[in-house]
């Protein structure tokens, strides 16, 4: 084992005020301190591989959030490489296992993401053997972690071997690596700090709301009780009871509970509140039937569906009221949620999207807190029986058929605490499988119901892909691919479009943008004979928006596809894929899945804002992964897609009058897709058309001074052309970060 003793330079962020008994004390003047690591025998740069990281590390441990390294892979510092790091409040130190993935020439340092005093000690790096680094954080996992499962080495070691049997050493290593990253106390750490910092309710505060509503309509909340255990039974009602929001009704079926405490319960709290209304079914009916009867008691104006088991924020319904109060309009309003522990922790918190409809297809991205407008509740019938586990998942569905997206709203706000206990869907799917199957059967009646022919397919987790049937008579598609030499390249990407696509009718233009190597023209000669490839001479300076607006207009197809020289096509169905949601009347611009050749993810969508102008999610992240609450594997609607591998019907480009030269290799794609967005449609990204990205190989870097000034000059233009509307995503969220996806941002943009 080789042991490097480090020093730390300060590089941003921190002013030094102090040194005593080895600690050095600093400030932190900002969000993002950073250090340089050094190694102090003068060596330069890290060896790819393992290695244990200790960091003493003194401060207010609510403070100390979300430490993290960010290696210089010779491209600079950026989120994409950062490697979290596990950050022992007890202990006051740093001290985990990391891989550099390959070698470093430095080494980033940032001790936390908010203003704070902290004190830094000693530190140093162990070289590790590979059975070294996985002995380590197998050791940790059985021995060293806090959290509500601890595992024992029993259990470790069976579900070790099993991963073995079912994908081999490089699945149970990534497994093993998943496990070890999720059980860094970071994220529980920077969730409950962040509930203490920001969400909290202040009195007065609360007072002046509440006088400033204009409208004050009744909330009708709709609750369903079958055996529910007192406790949690008494904290849902409680919930209520605290509700800062005075005007409403709480509406409770008991679904014939053989539970004699349950009906004791409800007289109880019935006999402490007026506004508490019951019902004692005689049959039990399940939740969609039991739920009916609730409803049948409401007076409100709209309706409020709460679980026996859950509990509201207190300003769950001040915040629906506000929202009605800004659009008297709106029909749906939803909130993020989170869940609770047995214990009363809350964790895991769903920072949700806007209104999403191609995610809705997937999951029930609506669920907790839903309110209903109750006039339309009713028109639709309320609760379908046959649809229990998912009955509020099919409402959603069928609201979503009668009413525009304006009337839709989504509170970025936690309103909803989701029980985890044995027994709830909120520890997994798997614990009410009914559950998904009536979810599979909501989407499909859905989709029979507004005219659309498609299969849905239930996939691990609960969640659902839908697959648009295409006529025989599909659409043309003119592919746009722009190159320059680079015939190597150019061969792999042509030949798995033509070779591995099974669409019955495209073309591929060819754009040839200044080739100069005989090889390259000896590649387009071969090519001549395939009727369905076309040679598109551009003779001019690179600018690829003129590159592929010269492109459409060469070409025939009603879908244009713009592709890079250096995609290749893993997929077979993938224009199927893509071609489904472009000829959908509402879509735009359609992507898809892009991988390395290493098999981590390239492309998984864009965020508006995310590291600056726009950033791609999940970037680096291994083939497979499920991504933030499952959203790396399903279709949805999204800001932006990646011009790499962009679908999109003529029409719409003729619409937004197609790419802007002014944008000529840098944001681009970003652009097109935000005005596309301005002109009413959205944009969808599916992972179901897999490809593999070799990453602008022929174009490159953009390390010049010409080049650095034409980036620069780019970036201008478009925070000119957007201004502050690049850090409002409506697929992203305002509670987390732009500068690590997908994380929490100290303090929300809300």
């Amino acid at each position: 084992m080789l042991k490097n003793r480090i020093s730390l330079t300060p590089i941003f962020g921190v002013n030094h005020v102090g040194d005593e008994d080895g600690w050095r004390h600093w400030q932190c003047e900002n969000n993002d301190p950073q250090f340089l690591l050094s190694r102090k025998d003068g060596g330069q740069g890290w060896a790819a591989g393992w290695y244990r990281l200790v960091i003493e590390l003194r401060g207010n441990p609510e403070q100390i959030l979300s430490p993290c390294l960010y290696p210089d892979y010779g491209e600079g510092a950026s989120e994409s490489t950062l490697i979290p790091l596990w950050y022992r409040k007890d202990e006051q130190r740093i001290d985990c296992i990391i891989v550099l993935l390959k070698p470093a020439q430095s080494l980033r340092f940032d001790p936390t993401v908010q203003i704070s005093e902290f004190s830094l000690g000693r530190v140093k790096m162990s070289r590790l053997t590979r059975p070294g680094a996985y002995g380590g954080m197998i050791r940790a996992l059985c021995s060293e972690v806090e959290s509500p499962r601890k595992f024992g080495f029993l259990d470790l070691v069976g579900d070790i071997w099993l991963d073995i049997r079912q994908g081999g050493l490089k699945h149970m290593v990534a497994e093993l690596k998943r496990r070890y990253l999720g059980a860094f106390p970071d994220a529980g750490l920077d969730y409950s700090n962040w509930i203490r910092m920001f969400d909290f309710s202040d009195d007065k505060a609360l007072a002046a709301r509440l006088g400033g509503l204009k409208e004050r309509p009744l909330i009708s909340i709709v609750v369903s009780t079958y055996n529910t255990p007192g406790r949690w039974l008494r904290r849902a009602l409680d919930s209520v009871l605290a509700q800062a929001y005075p005007n409403w009704e709480l509406c409770i079926s008991d679904d014939a509970s053989t539970d004699a405490e349950v009906a004791r319960i409800l007289n109880e709290y019935a006999g402490k509140d007026g506004r508490i209304r019951l019902v004692f079914r005689e049959e039990n009916g399940h939740i969609s039937e039991s739920s009916n009867s609730a409803l049948a008691l409401a007076q409100g104006e709209f309706i409020a569906l709460l679980d026996h088991d859950d509990e509201l924020h207190v300003e769950a319904l001040l915040c629906v009221v506000e929202e009605i109060n800004k659009n008297r309009g709106l029909k749906l309003i939803y909130s993020d949620e989170d869940k609770i522990s047995e214990k009363g922790v809350r964790f895991d918190p769903y920072f949700k999207s806007d209104w999403n409809y191609e995610l809705l297809l997937g999951q029930n991205c609506i669920s907790h807190l839903g309110v209903y407008e109750a006039g339309l509740l009713r028109e639709l019938g309320g609760f379908r029986k046959g649809l229990e586990g998912s009955q509020d998942w099919d409402l959603a569905l069928r609201f979503s058929e009668k009413v525009r997206p304006e009337q839709i709203a989504h509170i970025p706000r936690v309103l909803y605490h989701w029980r985890a206990i044995p027994g709830s869907t909120a520890l997994g799917v798997e614990e009410k499988s009914y559950a998904a199957l009536a979810g599979k059967k909501a989407v499909q009646e859905h989709l029979q119901r507004v005219g659309k022919k498609a299969d849905v397919s239930l996939l691990a987790g609960g969640y659902l892909r839908t697959r648009y049937f295409l006529s025989e008579d599909v659409p043309r598609v003119s592919l746009i691919l722009p190159t320059r030499d680079r015939a190597d390249l150019l061969k792999v990407s042509v030949s798995s479009i033509l070779e591995r696509t099974k669409y019955p009718n495209f073309e591929l233009l060819i754009m040839d943008n200044q080739s100069k190597l005989q090889e390259t023209f000896d590649y387009f000669e071969s090519l001549r004979s395939d009727s369905r490839v076309r040679i598109v001479s551009h003779d001019a300076e690179f600018n690829y928006s003129a590159i592929n607006n010269h492109g459409i207009a060469e070409a025939d197809g009603d879908v244009i596809g713009l592709i890079n020289n250096d995609i290749e096509v893993i997929s077979a169905d993938w224009l199927e894929e893509m071609v489904g949601y472009a000829i959908q009347p509402d879509v735009g611009a359609v992507g898809a899945m892009l991988y390395y050749p290493n098999d981590t993810i390239q492309h998984a969508g864009v965020v508006k804002g995310l590291g600056g102008i726009a950033g791609h999610i999940y970037s680096g992240e291994p083939r497979g992964s499920f991504g933030y609450f499952g959203k790396a594997k399903l279709v949805q609607a999204i800001s932006v897609v990646t011009g790499a591998c962009l679908l999109v019907r003529r029409s719409v480009l003729e619409q937004v009058q197609y790419l802007d030269e002014n944008l000529a290799v840098a944001f681009n794609d970003v652009d097109l897709c935000l005005r596309i967005q301005q002109a009413g449609f959205r944009n969808v990204w599916t992972p179901y058309a897999e490809l593999y990205h070799h990453e602008s190989a022929t174009r490159g870097s953009d390390n010049t001074p010409e080049k650095m000034n034409r980036f620069l000059r780019e970036i201008e233009f478009m925070r000119k052309r957007y201004g502050d509307s690049l850090e409002k995503d409506a697929f992203y969220n305002p509670n987390l970060s732009l500068d690590r996806a997908f994380s929490l941002v100290f303090p929300p943009r809300v």
